[in-house]
C-alpha cells in the first residue's frame, strides 16, 4: 500500500539513454550483465535512512527547510516514516536499505525505552521487508548526536557514557541480526579529540580497541554471520579522529589484534576530507585485505566540510568501481548514498530524481570500469611495469633471500647502471577518458 507521500509515481524502470523523463534510468539497467553478473548484483544499492528521512535541512548557518509530515518524537510518526522509506525503496528498485537506531525510534527516556522504542520499530520493519523484499545492508548505532556523547562514546573518559554506547551498540546489532543484515556498521563520528590538552590517546585507544573487541565477540556469540566494518572519517567535527582513514584504521586493528575481523566501509567525501581519492582508499583497502562496503556521494570541493552531496563525477565513479571490480567486487557490502538533498529542494519528487541521477552515475562508471578490466586498458601497462619482479633475482631480493651486503655485491658483479622508464601517466589518463 502507498503511503501517498509520492503522489501517484510509477515504479522507476530502465527505459535507455533516449528516455526524456526525469523518472526514468538511462543506464542503470539492473538485468544488463557486466563480467559474467548482473549491474544490480555488482552495485548492491541502498537508500540511507539519516538524510532522507530525518535530516530536516539545516546547515551551519540556517535551520530547516524541510516539513515532512512524520518529524516528530512519537511512534506513529515513526511508523508513518517507515511507510514512507519503503515507498521510496520500491519506487527506486533498490534492494537495500541502511539505518542508524536514532533514525528510526523516537529518542526515549532512558535506554530501556530507547530499546522498547526500537524493537517495535524492528518489528514493524520485519513487516514492511516482508511485504516489500527489501533487504537491510547494514545497521549501526547513532552515539554522536546526543549530548552524552559530546567526548565522544567509546572513547569518553567517563565510564557510564563506555557502557551505555556498549550496551546501545548491543541493541543495534541485535537489531540487524533479527533483520538479516548483511553487515554491522561502526561510525565514530565523535571518537577523537578537540584538544590534546585534556585528552589521554593511550587511554582512550585502548577503550577503543576494548570496545572493538566486545562487538566482535558479540557477533560470533549471536551467530551474526555479516561484516563488522568500520567507517573511516577524518577531521569533522573533531579536530583530530582516531579513525582517520584507511591506514589509520589497519594500524589500529593491527595493534588491537582485529585485522582479520573487521573491515572498512569507505565513503567518498570521507576519502577527500582525509586529503585523499576515493580509489586511493578502496585500493588501499584492498592491497590490507579489509575492503567491505562504500558510502557514494561526493563534496563541494569548494566547501570545507562534509557535503553529502549526490555523485555526478562519471570519471571519479569509474576509478572507484574500477579498484571494487578489481578486488573481487561486493561480498556482504554494497553501494549505500550517503547523500543528502540540497536544503533549497522541497519537493517530494526531489529525493526520487536525485537517487535516479545517482544510480545512472554508478551504472556508467560501473559498465566504463567493466570495459576498463575486460580490455585490461590500465592493467596491462601495470603489470609490465612491474614485470621484473617476477625475475629470479628481484623475487630472491623481494622474499628476503638477499641480505643489504649481497645486493650490493650484486649490484657491482651485474654492473647494473637502470635508467628511469616513463610512468605514462598522461597516456593512461587519455585511455581513462576514452572509456567514460
Amino acid at each position: 500500500m502507498s503511503s501517498g507521500f509520492f503522489g501517484d509515481i510509477a515504479p522507476i524502470v530502465y527505459e535507455g539513454p533516449e528516455s526524456e523523463s526525469e523518472l526514468a534510468y538511462r543506464h542503470y539497467n539492473p538485468d544488463e550483465i557486466l563480467l559474467g553478473k548482473r549491474m544490480e548484483d555488482h552495485l548492491r544499492f541502498a537508500v540511507c535512512y539519516w538524510h532522507n528521512f530525518v535530516w530536516p535541512g539545516s546547515d551551519p548557518f540556517g535551520g530547516q527547510t524541510f516539513e515532512r509530515p512524520w518529524f516528530g518524537d512519537s511512534m506513529a510518526q515513526a511508523k508513518q516514516k517507515a511507510d514512507v522509506a519503503f515507498d521510496m525503496f520500491t519506487t527506486l528498485g533498490v534492494p537495500y536499505y541502511c539505518f542508524h537506531d536514532a533514525d528510526v525510534r523516537p529518542e526515549g527516556a532512558d535506554f530501556r525505552e530507547n530499546t522498547r522504542n526500537l524493537e517495535e520499530i524492528v518489528d514493524y520493519f520485519a513487516q514492511k521487508m516482508e511485504q516489500t523484499g527489501r533487504k537491510l545492508l547494514w545497521g549501526t548505532a547513532n552515539l554522536f548526536s546526543h549530548r552524552r556523547y559530546m567526548s565522544g562514546a567509546a572513547t569518553n573518559p567517563d565510564p557510564d557514557i563506555f557502557a551505555f554506547a556498549a550496551a546501545t551498540v548491543k541493541t543495534c546489532m541485535d537489531a540487524t541480526h533479527k533483520l538479516n543484515g548483511e553487515n554491522y556498521v561502526l561510525w565514530g563520528g565523535r571518537e577523537g579529540y578537540e584538544t590534546l590538552l585534556n585528552t589521554h590517546i593511550g587511554q582512550e585507544l585502548d577503550q577503543l580497541g576494548r570496545f572493538l573487541n566486545l562487538v566482535v565477540e558479540y557477533k560470533h556469540k549471536i551467530g551474526f554471520k555479516g561484516a563488522i566494518l568500520i567507517e573511516p572519517k577524518p577531521q569533522e567535527p573533531t579536530k583530530h579522529q582516531y579513525d582517520f582513514d584507511v591506514a589509520h584504521v589497519y594500524g589500529f586493528l593491527k595493534r588491537y589484534g582485529l585485522e582479520g575481523e573487521v573491515r572498512v566501509n569507505i565513503e567518498q567525501g570521507h576519502a577527500i576530507l582525509a586529503g585523499h581519492s576515493f580509489e586511493h582508499e578502496l585500493a588501499l583497502a584492498n592491497a590490507l585485505g579489509i575492503f567491505g562496503s562504500i558510502d557514494m556521494n561526493r563534496n563541494d570541493y569548494q566547501s570545507g566540510w562534509d557535503t553529502d552531496q549526490f555523485p555526478n563525477n562519471v570519471p571519479e565513479m569509474a576509478l572507484a568501481y574500477y579498484h571494487v571490480l578489481q578486488g573481487g567486487g561486493f561480498d556482504t557490502g554494497g553501494t549505500n548514498f550517503d547523500a543528502k538533498l540540497r536544503r533549497q529542494s522541497l519537493e517530494p519528487d526531489d529525493l526520487l530524481m536525485a537517487h535516479v541521477g545517482a544510480m545512472d552515475c554508478c551504472a556508467r562508471g560501473l559498465k566504463a570500469a567493466a570495459k576498463m578490466l575486460e580490455d585490461g586498458a590500465l592493467s596491462s601497462f601495470v603489470d609490465e611495469r612491474y614485470s621484473g619482479w617476477a625475475q629470479k633475482d628481484a623475487k630472491k631480493m623481494l622474499d628476503g633471500g638477499f641480505t643489504l651486503d649481497e645486493i650490493a655485491d650484486y649490484v657491482e658483479a651485474e654492473n647494473l647502471n637502470p635508467e628511469p622508464k616513463s610512468g605514462r601517466q598522461e597516456m593512461l589518463e587519455n585511455r581513462l577518458n576514452r572509456y567514460v
